[in-house]
């Protein structure tokens, strides 16, 4: 049985998809995914890493502010919906959002294909609204996202969390995580700070300066600046201050940390909240609908995160919450333990169950 999985262009909507295929696999190994992408996205640098057959295509978003750009969403679409045509019909469709998934799900429903979609922020967007009403199963990242999505009577919507790598069981000492990152196995507290695989400019700023002014005796910092940034604060390290260009493996610092300094990301927040993290999230304000500040506010109200606006992110009110959260024992456990009960560590498996009842 061949399955299209459908979305891209950002990591947030090709990663899930990813961790539904290779859980649907592991659970039946004769499904055939295949991903279907944008030429212009994050998953032509991706997809050819994977052990899954992909199609990219000349898909463009819907050029908002400069309207007169749509010419090439409309002709990409035209050669896109041909070479749709030309691949072996799938029995389900799976979409993951994002502009690269739209011609697929059009596709899909025109042929009376079934399909699912996945929607990993709290505030859907335009793909994700569109084709939510005629999706058989809808599984979503966030629970807030039900209210913004338009459904057929009856329409089955599930909290499932966002498809993540679950963190390993049984999970990483955290004395030797400490160890590994050179600080002391016991004592004082581990702040985790980056910006996503590219880094935050802003974000980097403030903690430079931050860092320049000394840091709490008993504060230890690892810091992700992303490769372009490392080059500018690498200098910033200390026996206290690890900086690294890129964490990778992640899991190797959310295993020695006590709280995180991130962006809000669905992927990100979904990690955090399956390793049961404290957040402080500074969302990206130019992303998409400004989706990210919609993440920032559904955790933070449910008690998991603290939100602080990027325009707010200064080197004193970084001071001020690593005084009041950071170092507060009491003001970590009760972020971490709402933290945790947001966590699906197995919502790939949980998806791929369901969308092997539907095959």
């Amino acid at each position: 049985m061949i399955v299209w999985f459908a979305g891209g262009g950002t990591g947030g909507h090709l990663y899930p998809g990813l961790a539904i295929a290779r859980a649907l696999t592991r659970l039946a190994p004769s499904v055939q995914p295949f991903f279907i992408g944008a030429q212009r996205g994050i998953e032509r640098e991706v997809l050819p890493r994977e052990n899954f057959p992909f199609e990219l295509l000349d898909l463009h978003p819907l050029y908002r502010p400069r309207i007169w750009l749509n010419w090439r969403t409309l002709r990409g679409a035209v050669g896109a919906w041909s070479r749709l045509s030309a691949l072996e019909r799938p029995t389900l469709v799976v979409g993951t959002g994002g502009y690269a998934s739209a011609l697929a799900l059009a596709y899909a429903e025109l042929h009376r294909i079934p399909f699912v979609e996945q929607v990993a922020d709290s505030h859907p967007g335009l793909t994700a609204r569109a084709f939510s009403r005629g999706a058989r199963e809808v599984y979503l990242g966030y629970p807030e996202a039900e209210r913004y999505l338009p459904r057929k009577s009856g329409e089955p919507f599930f909290d499932t969390g966002n498809p993540i790598e679950p963190p390993p069981s049984p999970r990483p000492a955290r004395t030797a995580a400490r160890v590994g990152w050179g600080f002391p196995p016991e004592g004082g507290t581990v702040l985790l700070v980056f910006g996503g695989s590219q880094g935050a400019r802003a974000l980097n700023a403030a903690v430079d300066t931050w860092l320049s002014r000394d840091i709490p005796d008993s504060l230890y910092v690892i810091w992700g600046t992303g490769k372009a940034h490392f080059d500018a604060h690498r200098a910033r390290a200390s026996a206290r201050v690890c900086v690294r260009p890129y964490l990778s493996p992640i899991a190797d610092a959310y295993a020695a940390s006590d709280v995180v300094l991130a962006r809000a990301g669905a992927m990100t927040t979904a990690e955090l909240c399956a390793w049961g993290l404290p957040m402080v999230l500074v969302p990206l304000p130019t992303a998409a609908a400004d989706h990210q500040t919609a993440n920032a506010r559904a955790l933070a109200a449910a008690g998991a995160a603290v939100h602080v606006p990027q325009a707010e992110l200064t080197p004193e009110r970084l001071e001020h919450v690593v005084r009041d959260v950071v170092l507060n024992p009491e003001r970590r456990n009760a972020l971490a333990g709402a933290a945790r009960a947001r966590g699906r560590p197995d919502a790939a498996e949980h998806i791929a169950t369901r969308i092997l009842a539907l095959l």
